[in-house]
């Protein structure tokens, strides 16, 4: 799950860390309220998507008086601003921050994930500041430092100085810098989060060290015990396909191919998914039902995929371990039935009751193709769908 910027710097505000003065606006006339109670002489305004590269794409606008963020606010709200992350249909703008300008002397990069290889949390930090991390990592990749967190003891002072001194932070604002990291890790591990992230963190003329930006994933699986963050959802910037799958516990993604993948956990989903583009079709889909998927569950599963109206062909691939064969056979073909399916269903199982399985999808009267492997069920699927 994301947040906004806004939000993000709300949280980062909690655990102490320094963040510009700034307000959301859902309205021009509030984003000239947000000006004139910040006063002063400059004004960022900034659309609010869950997505990077605003500013690329004319998100992030600089006002140098009040008469300018409200013509800046009017232009801002409601486009369709694209940038690298949201592809060319780009995403409607519905909320602003308006911040207080910033004395900006250098920018900085921090961000905390978790590395699976170590299993630690990894702070990372570069002086290579408001450029997109990924491209610091291509081009420069000693440019980014890093500390592997032992959770025992979280992000130390001497680790959180070395970050600091060795992205070349003066030493002056060494001691900032470090107590600005350790906070980041605080609000990193107290609230489930997979992404913590500012870019650019800024070192001001006076010598302070303020977030200047606020990036935050979260781990959905943690999202029971986190109701604050879930306050945050913003489901105008999620795919409404999500959304839906979400009510019935499937894990759902929609991609940008015609063949619609329903499957039965996380990894095999993934291994659908390589195996038709391997044999030169694209997946519309990622849908894994998990282990307890029930006739209703597939059901919701087949009409949310054929939402999608790109979708030419159905593969479905299960291996009956938890899940039964038999159980996911039933749950096809009242799905079929329900949703009076009219493109291709191609359907491979091995497992758990997986003679009964083929017995009912056989038995059922419906024109379903049936596949032994997957490379079989690959290259049927692909044809079906041309």
């Amino acid at each position: 799950m994301k947040i906004h910027e806004y939000q993000g710097k709300e949280l980062l505000k909690k655990y102490g860390v320094t963040v510009p003065r700034g307000f959301p606006a859902f309205s021009v006339d509030e984003a000239v309220a947000a000006a004139e109670k910040l006063g002063g002489p400059v004004w960022v305004v900034k659309a609010q998507i869950h997505a990077g590269g605003r500013g690329m794409g004319g998100g992030v606008k600089l006002a140098k008086s009040v008469d300018e963020v409200r013509q800046l606010a009017s232009e801002i709200l409601g486009m369709q601003l694209i940038t690298h992350q949201t592809g060319p249909e780009g995403q409607k703008v519905n909320r602003l921050l308006v911040e207080e300008g910033a004395d900006i002397k250098k920018e900085y990069y921090v961000g905390i994930v978790t590395d699976r290889a170590t299993q630690r949390v990894c702070v990372m930090a570069s002086n290579e500041g408001g450029m997109e991390i990924e491209q610091v990592a291509e081009a420069t990749p000693e440019k980014i430092l890093k500390v592997f967190v032992d959770p025992k003891t979280g992000l130390t002072d001497d680790e959180a100085a070395e970050l600091a001194r060795g992205i070349g932070i003066p030493e002056a604002s060494v001691a900032k810098a470090a107590a600005e990291f350790q906070k980041l890790y605080k609000v990193y591990w107290d609230t489930d989060a997979s992404l913590a992230e500012i870019n650019p963190l800024i070192l001001t003329g006076s010598g302070d060290i303020i977030a200047l930006d606020a990036k935050f994933n979260f781990d959905t699986n943690a999202l029971y015990r986190q109701q604050e963050i879930v306050g945050y959802r913003d489901l105008a910037e999620e795919d409404p396909a999500e959304i839906e799958a979400s009510k019935f516990d499937l894990a759902y993604i929609q991609l940008d191919g015609n063949i619609g993948c329903l499957v039965n956990g996380a990894g095999l989903a993934m291994a659908t998914m390589d195996t038709i583009k391997l044999f030169g079709g694209e997946p519309a889909n990622f849908l894994d039902v998990g282990g307890g998927a029930t006739a209703e569950k597939v059901t919701e599963a087949f009409k949310i995929m054929l939402a999608n109206e790109g979708v030419k062909a159905i593969l479905v691939n299960i291996f009956g371990g938890i899940m039964r064969c038999d159980v996911i056979a039933e749950g096809v073909i009242a799905a079929c039935k329900a949703v009076n399916l009219d493109v291709p269903l191609v359907v491979r199982m091995k497992g758990t009751n997986e003679a009964l399985g083929k017995k009912l999808l056989a038995e059922s009267g419906l024109p379903i193709i049936s596949a032994d492997t997957m490379a079989e069920a690959a290259t049927k699927v692909v044809a079906a769908a041309k």
